[in-house]
C-alpha cells in the first residue's frame, strides 16, 4: 500500500545502543540500527520502501544526525 505523503522521523541514536527510534506519521515503529531498519519499519507502516529515500528531506527527517549515524559516539 502506497500513501501519498507520510513523515518518516529517524530520531537522534539512543544513548543505550537501541539504535535510532523511527516514527512514521507520529507513530513509533520501532528501532533502527541502519538503514535496512528504517526500511522494513517503513514497510510495516504499509509504506511503499521503494519511495522512501534516507537522503530525501521531503520525506524523511533526520534528527539529531545523519542518515550515516546509527549510534551515540563514545
Amino acid at each position: 500500500m502506497s500513501h501519498s505523503f507520510a513523515t518518516v522521523v529517524v530520531h537522534p541514536p539512543e544513548p543505550d545502543h537501541r539504535g535510532r527510534r523511527v516514527t512514521v506519521a507520529g507513530s513509533t515503529m520501532g528501532y533502527a540500527r541502519d538503514a535496512v531498519d528504517v526500511l522494513w519499519l517503513v514497510w510495516a507502516a504499509g509504506l511503499d520502501p521503494d519511495e522512501v529515500r534516507l537522503d530525501d528531506p521531503d520525506r524523511v527527517e533526520c534528527r539529531g544526525a545523519g542518515p550515516e549515524v546509527w549510534t551515540c559516539p563514545g
